[in-house]
C-alpha cells in the first residue's frame, strides 16, 4: 500500500518531509513514515513503494542493535503491539502496518547532527569551490569521495521548509548550548558503531545525519536521546565497498538516482531547485524503491517481505 499522507484519530503534532507525528498521550507519540520522498529539501509529488516500511523497520533494527549504548525514543515498531496499546487505531491497521513506531516524547534540538567519513555531496561541492566545509578550512588536495583521516562533525540547521544549511561548531554551540559537546559525542558513537557493522556486510556509510532530543527519564530527570530515524537511506549515504574508487561520485544504495535526476533538470534549466519539483520519471521511482529494499536486506540479512510487522 502506497501512503502519501495519513489522517489518524489522534492529535497531529506535525507533518515533516516524510513522517507524520501524532500525540498518543503526555509521554508518547506515534511516528508514521509515509512513502513521501524529498531531495535538496524539496518534497516530491510522487511516492516510492516500500519506502516508509524500510525507513521504519531499518531504524527499529538499528535501535535494537544500539541497545543500551545510546538511549533512544523507540518503544515499539511492532504493529500488533502498537494497535494493542492504542486501540482506536485498529481501523487503520493496514495503513500503519510496518511503517509506524511508538516513541517517547522529546523536545527536539533544532540542529541536524551530521557526521562525514568521506568527502561527498554538499560537502564536496563546497570544498571544490572554496576548500572549506561550513566555512572552515579542510586540508588541501582532497578528491571527491576521499576518506577523511577522522570523521568530520558538521552540523546543520533544521528546516521544515526550504533548505538545511551547514553551520560551524561555534554556531552549533550557540544553538544547543551546553548539550553541544554531548550531541557531538553521541553522533560519533552512533556513526562508528554503524559503520563497523555495515563494513562487515560490505557497505561503506559515507556520512549520516542524526537528531536528538531531551526527554524525561524514569527518575524524572532529563536525558538526551536519539530520535526520528537512524542510519537509513534517507539519512545516510551507503556505498558498496567493493566498488569504492575515490576521485568521483560513488554508486550508492540511497536516493542518489533522485538527486542525479534533479541535478540534470537543474542543469538543463528546467528546475530552479525550489518547490514545486519536476515530475519524476517511472524509472527513477522503480530504481529508488529497489535500492531501499536492497540496503535493508543487505544490512539486516532479512527480506523485507518476511519482516514481522
Amino acid at each position: 500500500m502506497l501512503i502519501g499522507t495519513t489522517a489518524l484519530p489522534l492529535q497531529t503534532i506535525r507533518r515533516g518531509k516524510v513522517r507524520d507525528v501524532y500525540a498518543v498521550d503526555a509521554e508518547t507519540v506515534l511516528l508514521v513514515a509515509t512513502d513521501r520522498v524529498s531531495a535538496f529539501d524539496v518534497v516530491m509529488r510522487e511516492t516510492i513503494p516500500d519506502k516508509g516500511v524500510v525507513l521504519t523497520q531499518l531504524s527499529a533494527w538499528w535501535f535494537e542493535k544500539l541497545g543500551g549504548a545510546v538511549k533512544h525514543h523507540m518503544i515499539s515498531a511492532d504493529t500488533a503491539e502498537i494497535l494493542a496499546r492504542v486501540p482506536e487505531l485498529a481501523p487503520h491497521a493496514d495503513e500503519l502496518s510496518g511503517r509506524s513506531m511508538l516513541c517517547r516524547r522529546a523536545d527536539i534540538f533544532p540542529v541536524e547532527c551530521v557526521i562525514r567519513g568521506y568527502l561527498s555531496g554538499s560537502a564536496w561541492k563546497e570544498y571544490a569551490q572554496q576548500g572549506t566545509l561550513a566555512g572552515e578550512k579542510l586540508k588541501t588536495g582532497m578528491r571527491e569521495s576521499d576518506r577523511f583521516d577522522a570523521p568530520v562533525f558538521s552540523p546543520a540547521t533544521k528546516a521544515e521548509e526550504g533548505h538545511d544549511e551547514n553551520i560551524t561548531i561555534v554556531r552549533m554551540n550557540e544553538v544547543a548550548g551546553q548539550a553541544a559537546v554531548e550531541l557531538e559525542g553521541l553522533t560519533r558513537l552512533v556513526y562508528e558503531f554503524g559503520r563497523e557493522i555495515a563494513a562487515d556486510r560490505g557497505i561503506i556509510i559515507a556520512d549520516t545525519k542524526l537528531e536528538f532530543g531531551r526527554a524525561l527519564a524514569s527518575d524524572g530527570e532529563e536525558e538526551i536521546i536519539l530520535v526520528d530515524e537512524v542510519l537509513t537511506p534517507d539519512s545516510s549515504r551507503f556505498w558498496p565497498a567493493n566498488r569504492y574508487v575515490p576521485g568521483g561520485p560513488q554508486p550508492s544504495f540511497d536516493k542518489q538516482p533522485l538527486r542525479d535526476y534533479l541535478d540534470s533538470e537543474r542543469a538543463a534549466g528546467r528546475w530552479d531547485g525550489n518547490a514545486p519539483p519536476p515530475p519524476l520519471p517511472p524509472k527513477v521511482i522503480v530504481e529508488m524503491s529497489a535500492r531501499y529494499r536492497s540496503i535493508f536486506e543487505m544490512l539486516t540479512g532479512s527480506s523485507l517481505s518476511l519482516v514481522s510487522i
